[in-house]
């Protein structure tokens, strides 16, 4: 006779906000709190550093040598003899100089505490004397890096989950007010690190509030020393007209064309990367030397000033959007083509983020393409910045975010052509890319 199997009693759903309600958490909030102020200071003093090396590596050091102004030539022995120290420290001291940025903005977690110098040297020489770089990927292992320090000296019991809530939290501050918006470093940190689910709220909640404190840091600092705040801000935004099916239409092409560009920058800079690392030292000069020669020959062909092939593109980016009829279609392709692959050589050895100059690449093209009918000036350019980061980067939500609530009221008006460019990008990225193999050498990634 059969036996009816044993019914075992339901398993009530695990409480995914259980730690919200613990006293630790509170703690931990708490915590998050405090080291934001010091993690937010630091970060604001660095990119002031940033800021005073540009300014006497390119203006007061010419001057000082007896030229009336800087030479178009002067990036090429400049970035030579920084690529020589960034491959150095690269090479000589802990941490390699931090996260390489070919490889994308990636969650590693904090770095240790002996690794930060030569995180912070080879960043600041690198976007010192303008290496096609930007702050952000030095500024997240910087904050994390020191939360996690400060949080241990404080609290040497912590476990492994509160210490790496900690340094998401220092992160969160350090970056606070670099991208604009507290909302979008959070939104940039949460798409690096994978953050989705219930869990979600549990771990950002700290990261805001540090965000939140380290913005007000920011503006009091900037507010108080009068260098302003590093924020990403644009100041005249032509008027945008509402979207239409040309509009819709380019948005497809600009999200296809932005993904195909974004493969060639990836593959080109992974490949010079592994040629660099067979002689770190002697490749990353030859890298700077490239960068600055590309610099002098934009500067040579287009009779603008070489800097807007340097540095990010951070403060290059309002007036592109507000003097773009200063440039002919030729000099924009130009300075594409020349930025693209000093892009590529810095990504290859220098130390930085890549998320800027991907906005600037994007930029460009999409101010370019607007000479085109049907689109909008104002369109292709935040069309351009959206696709293009994502291309690169592979954060939707955030190169949406970027591409939007940089152009303000304006960019509400474009928003859905900016979707469409970026859900094109990511799409057609994702195709473009090879899956990872399985341990059976089998590619996997299918649906």
């Amino acid at each position: 006779m059969p036996t009816t199997p044993p019914v075992t009693p339901a398993t009530a759903p695990e409480d995914p906000y259980a730690a919200v309600r613990t006293r630790k958490y509170a703690v931990l909030l708490l915590m998050a709190a405090v080291l934001g102020v010091p993690v937010s200071a630091v970060a604001f003093g660095f990119l002031a550093l940033v800021s005073e090396l540009q300014s006497l590596t390119y203006t007061e050091l010419p001057k000082a040598l007896g030229f009336e102004a800087t030479p178009s030539w002067w990036p090429v022995p400049l970035l030579g003899v920084a690529g020589l120290l960034v491959g150095l420290v690269v090479r000589r001291l802990p941490g390699g100089g931090g996260h390489r940025p070919a490889e994308g903005l990636v969650s590693t977690g904090a770095p240790p505490a002996a690794d930060l110098p030569g995180i912070v040297l080879a960043a600041l020489v690198s976007l010192g004397v303008g290496a096609v770089l930007g702050p952000e990927a030095p500024l997240i292992a910087l904050g994390g890096g020191l939360a996690v320090w400060a949080a241990g000296r404080i609290k040497r019991d912590l476990s492994p989950d509160a210490r790496s809530l900690v340094g998401a939290s220092g992160s969160f501050a350090a970056v606070s007010a670099l991208l604009g918006s507290p909302l979008l470093g959070a939104f940039l940190l949460m798409e690096v690190a994978g953050l989705a689910g219930p869990m979600l709220g549990v771990v950002l909640v700290p990261g805001l509030l540090s965000a939140g404190i380290g913005a007000l840091i920011f503006t009091g600092l900037g507010s108080w020393t009068g260098l302003g705040t590093y924020s990403l801000t644009l100041g005249e935004v032509p008027a945008a007209t509402s979207p239409d099916a040309a509009g819709f239409g380019w948005a497809l092409v600009l999200g296809v064309a932005a993904a195909f560009a974004g493969a060639g920058i990836r593959r080109l800079s992974l490949a010079l990367q592994e040629r660099v690392a067979r002689r770190t030292v002697v490749g990353t000069a030859v890298m700077g030397l490239v960068v600055g020669a590309l610099a002098l020959v934009y500067a040579e062909t287009s009779g603008k000033d070489g800097s807007e092939v340097l540095y990010s593109g951070e403060h290059e980016l309002g007036h592109l959007l507000s003097a773009s009829a200063e440039y002919s279609v030729g000099a924009l392709v130009l300075l594409i083509v020349c930025k693209s692959l000093a892009y590529c050589a810095s990504l290859s050895c220098f130390r930085g983020g890549p998320v800027f100059p991907a906005m600037f690449v994007g930029a460009v093209g999409g101010v370019a393409l607007s000479h085109l009918p049907g689109l909008h000036l104002t369109a292709g350019f935040a069309m351009g910045v959206g696709a293009m980061c994502v291309a690169l980067l592979r954060l939707p939500m955030t190169s949406v975010l970027l591409a939007t609530l940089l152009l303000g009221k304006e960019g509400l008006t474009v928003m859905p052509l900016v979707i469409v460019a970026v859900v094109a990008a990511y799409v057609v990225t994702v195709r473009l890319t090879p899956a990872p193999a399985d341990r059976d050498g089998a590619q996997t990634g299918a649906l």
